[in-house]
């Protein structure tokens, strides 16, 4: 299993890893507040997370990554989602809400 937690690459690549739960969203949320708030990636700048590092995740999973595209919007930014677990996208298609993570980022 992958340490929860969440590493800026270049490029504004964000690379999310370990769980995404109701045990573990809101350490992440607080990391990702320090993404969308750094000042060298600039309003307007898009951000990408890649999900490949995540091991499980239930519906706050969903929960985060939807108050991710909220808060990008927000902020004048596009985000988008790379690789998202199949677990991931069957609860989102279940909540009716898939679209919000397949989101062209252009």
């Amino acid at each position: 299993m992958n340490a929860t937690g969440l590493q800026r690459l270049e490029g504004g690549e964000v690379r999310v890893s370990g769980e995404l739960s109701f045990e573990t969203v809101p350490s992440l949320w607080r990391e990702a507040e320090a993404v969308f708030a750094q000042s060298d990636s600039g309003a307007g700048s898009p951000l990408c997370f890649d999900l490949q590092e995540v091991d499980r995740t239930d519906s706050a999973g969903l929960a985060l990554l939807i108050e991710w595209v909220r808060t990008a919007g927000e902020g004048g930014r596009s985000v988008s989602f790379r690789n998202i677990p199949e677990q991931l996208l069957e609860i989102a298609r279940v909540s009716g809400v898939e679209e919000l993570l397949s989101a062209d980022p252009g």
